[in-house]
């Protein structure tokens, strides 16, 4: 078995040694040569030509995570025929986000829910959402979509943040989110490696959308620090990424995952996740 990523991102590095362990070899994209660890097989891209002759010999499957641009997803405009070619591909995964579903001012949605994605990024997803389930119809490999919620996990969560002082609590009202830990958006593909079904569709998010401010509250009790003070988002002088981001706000529901691939959330709330990874730091 032989996993192949377009792109080693947090999530693919996260889930590659998983595999490992199941006895799959791994590849996946680079721009530079030498810039992956030592047991993954760097091939040669920049999302601008096609993969080397040859790069996906023996690939049984993919996880997908080059963001898109205004003309859809790069890999499949310049790597689709090098897909579909695949003899011995037998599962897909593109990563999307749930920016597709837009702002639903607090209320929940399911993947049954209209896409209406409130800016350019996420109408990008959408377009790339489009052209992965577009392949379905031209290979037997069963091609998923996997829409996550914000991703948070060792090194790359709020304590940093609040360590170096940049931390910030910016209230909106009603302003709510969901969020995932890299580790079960991991569990959850692996779930879908054993339970595969084609053109499926899955939100990956843990079970308590919270209001932002929340959750920088508990990361400062738990490093026993001052909690940042309140910054009305009038006043917060945000970036135009940062306003987009408290532009939308949902709820967004992960039933479907557990109904369906049987996935158990190791982390179910930021409460969970935030005490584990800073278990892990006292740890190392």
């Amino acid at each position: 078995m032989r996993l192949f990523c377009f792109g080693y991102g947090f999530s693919a590095s996260t889930l590659a040694p998983q595999l490992r362990q199941r006895g799959f070899s791994i590849a996946a994209t680079e721009r530079s040569a030498g810039s992956l660890p030592g047991d993954v097989s760097g091939v040669a891209f920049d999302a601008s030509a096609a993969l080397p002759d040859g790069a996906l010999d023996g690939v049984t499957h993919i996880v997908a995570s080059i963001p898109p641009d205004d003309e859809g997803d790069p890999v499949l405009r310049h790597a689709r025929q090098q897909i579909i070619a695949c003899p011995t591909l037998q599962w897909v995964a593109y990563l999307s986000t749930t920016g597709v579903y837009g702002d639903r001012q607090g209320g929940w949605v399911d993947e049954s829910g209209e896409l209406k994605p409130a800016g350019r990024r996420g109408e990008r997803r959408v377009l790339a959402e489009r052209q992965w389930l577009d392949l379905q119809d031209e290979t037997d490999a069963a091609v998923q979509i996997f829409r996550l919620a914000g991703i948070y996990g060792p090194g790359r969560n709020g304590f940093r943040a609040l360590r170096e002082g940049t931390a910030r609590r910016v209230i909106r009202n009603g302003q709510v989110f969901s969020r995932i830990h890299v580790e079960d958006i991991a569990r959850t593909l692996l779930a879908s490696i054993d339970r595969p079904r084609r053109a499926g569709i899955y939100n990956v998010c843990d079970d308590e959308p919270a209001p932002p401010q929340d959750v920088v509250e508990f990361a400062a009790n738990l490093l026993d620090m001052p909690v940042p003070p309140d910054t009305p988002f009038e006043d917060a002088n945000l970036s135009p990424m940062g306003r987009s981001f408290y532009g939308e706000s949902k709820r967004v529901s992960n039933d479907l995952i557990k109904s369906e691939l049987g996935v158990k959330l190791q982390y179910p709330d930021y409460r969970t996740g935030l005490r584990a990874i800073l278990a892990q730091e006292q740890e190392a």
